[in-house]
């Protein structure tokens, strides 16, 4: 097995728009690859789908199985892990019993998730609707590694951060890329130019430009498909 994900000819129809119009990609096992576009362009829509949330058309497979048409459930116990653009923490719970809710395998791997997030050992009695944005975005991603899943689908992590909290959650998601293969949406360019190998860019739910993350240095590129000038 090559791939971890191979997508093929993908359409999805929401309330008669046709938003993925035969998307296919493929993502190479280990490392990070980001989904990126402008706003509205279907991202959100391909994770959503690739997880059976809603209805597709097309080829799926997951670590080598045709997962087209499955459970959402079954899905994930293949081996996905799911982070959310909203993060979904249940609120009144605390962090402990959150990620003990995400338990499901017999040894979940809280090492490597207090060793990537120590602050969530420090913070394990506290709600999780009393937590920043920040830390409810490690509980979130704490969540779907804990299992040990060897694929996670990663959506905006970095969404309404402040500029350090940005900085951290990198520095967190490179080390989870050291655990498993990572599908990530992700506006911020220098996130994405910190921990992508591989770039996937949609545009009005087409796949218009697969390639090196490096390729995103040329300014010309990031603005043509993008929409951004002055990456850095």
């Amino acid at each position: 097995m090559t791939n971890a994900l191979d997508v093929s000819d993908l359409h999805v129809t929401i309330a008669g728009s046709h938003v993925l119009q035969g998307v296919s990609i493929s993502v190479p096992v280990g490392g990070v690859t980001a989904l990126l576009g402008r706003n509205g362009v279907g991202k959100t829509t391909t994770l959503r789908a690739l997880l059976g949330l809603i209805p597709s058309t097309g080829a799926i497979t997951v670590m080598g199985t045709d997962v087209h048409g499955w459970m959402t459930h079954r899905i994930v116990r293949l081996g996905v892990g799911y982070v959310p653009e909203d993060r979904d923490v249940f609120a009144g719970l605390t962090v402990e019993e959150n990620l003990r809710l995400a338990e499901q395998t017999a040894e979940p791997r809280y090492d490597d998730v207090y060793s990537i997030f120590p602050e969530l050992r420090d913070r394990s009695r506290q709600r999780a609707g009393t937590l920043s944005g920040g830390q409810q975005q490690m509980v979130s991603i704490a969540r779907a590694l804990l299992n040990g899943w060897p694929l996670l689908l990663v959506d905006e992590p970095s969404k309404g951060l402040a500029p350090r909290l940005v900085s951290e959650l990198a520095d967190a998601l490179e080390r989870v890329a050291q655990l498993a293969t990572v599908l990530l949406v992700e506006q911020n360019l220098a996130v994405v130019k910190r921990l992508a190998q591989r770039i996937v860019v949609l545009d009005h739910g087409e796949v218009v430009h697969t390639g090196d993350a490096s390729e995103l240095d040329d300014p010309d590129l990031a603005k043509r498909f993008l929409g951004v000038t002055g990456v850095k």
